[in-house]
């Protein structure tokens, strides 16, 4: 087998029908399985899975780590090469498979690779923005990525990003190496985690932008809250990443944020009424961003006792793991 596709799923609806459905229907001369890890779906998940030539294999809610869940998915299969997708990331391309394989055996070093997210149609203007200007920092063209620079590595944090940077929405992994580097058991980060690690021992990745999927989010403001804290707990545990340092640093911070985005909504083409219903979002959400980064930031430093009722409370991890 060439390639073993991995695909965690919890309630994925007809939007995973739709994944499947791109996953089946590629053109490729490699050949490929699925397998999908269940964690306790309530819906007809399991029932779309099964109109599929998927291997379906079930899991308790209390079981799920997003490391852990796609070791043992990944550990089920036989391809030389893994590759993870979410319940959410469309394949954008029937090529999609092909080129990625294809951008993995450029260079025997690469051990890794990512491929861009596109916005699905209903994306919200702001989250458009930033994923266009984040995959376009990575180039237009299959780019491999490598620790040429040590020195620079150790000072500058930016450059230390983008080489950690690695999305599981939409990645691959060699299966001889991942055997011997698995993912590791954390709660937030497992793909930059592990890519850092991969850098650091010498080995390269590829970002391949012809291995497209459709990705975004529109989350209630309530929900950014929640995945802005695990997300920037994650960059804290992988860069000792503080997204904010003091709290009076806090209306600072987020003003910026929202002038940015008032500069670039006036940048743009829409009706007014449009404009203010995006700034009054962007000032909703930037709050929900610099606070939870903030609460992030100061995890480390808080007691055992008191993590987990701060967890309790706002991690959306916390919630789908004890679901």
């Amino acid at each position: 087998m060439d390639v073993t596709i991995v695909i965690p799923t919890k309630n994925g609806g007809e939007l995973l029908d739709r994944v499947l459905a791109a996953v089946f229907s590629q053109k490729t001369q490699y050949t490929y399985e699925v397998i999908c890890v269940d964690s306790g779906s309530k819906d007809n998940t399991l029932d779309i899975i099964r109109k599929y030539d998927c291997k379906l294999y079930q899991i308790p809610p209390s079981d799920f780590g997003h490391g852990k869940t796609r070791n043992y998915g990944a550990f089920k299969g036989t391809g030389t090469y893994i590759i993870f997708l979410t319940q959410d990331a469309l394949p954008a391309a029937e090529t999609w498979l092909q080129n990625f394989i294809d951008a993995m055996k450029l260079d025997s070093d690469i051990v890794g690779g990512f491929g861009i997210h596109y916005p699905y149609e209903d994306c919200n203007i702001f989250e458009k923005r930033d994923l266009d200007g984040h995959f376009k920092g990575f180039g237009l063209d299959n780019t491999i990525y490598f620790l040429e620079d040590p020195k620079r590595y150790k000072e500058e944090e930016a450059y230390r990003h983008k080489l950690a940077f690695f999305s599981d929405n939409n990645s691959c992994v060699r299966r001889d190496v991942f055997e011997k580097y698995p993912y590791e058991d954390v709660n937030f980060a497992e793909d930059q985690l592990w890519a850092i690690k991969m850098i650091e021992l010498g080995y390269k990745k590829v970002y391949c932008p012809f291995a497209p999927v459709y990705h975004s989010h529109n989350y209630p403001i309530g929900t950014y809250f929640s995945r802005y804290y695990d997300e920037y707990k994650g960059l804290y545990e992988l860069h000792r990443y503080k997204l904010v340092d003091r709290w009076y640093h806090l209306p600072r911070y987020t003003w910026n944020h929202i002038r940015g985005d008032y500069h670039y909504l006036k940048s743009i083409t829409l009706p007014r009424k449009e404009k203010v219903k995006w700034l009054i979002y962007s000032i909703r959400k930037n709050h929900c961003r610099y606070f939870g980064g903030y609460l992030a930031g100061r995890y480390a430093d808080w007691s055992p006792k008191k993590q987990q009722r701060i967890d309790r409370l706002i991690s959306q991890q916390y919630k789908q793991i004890h679901a």
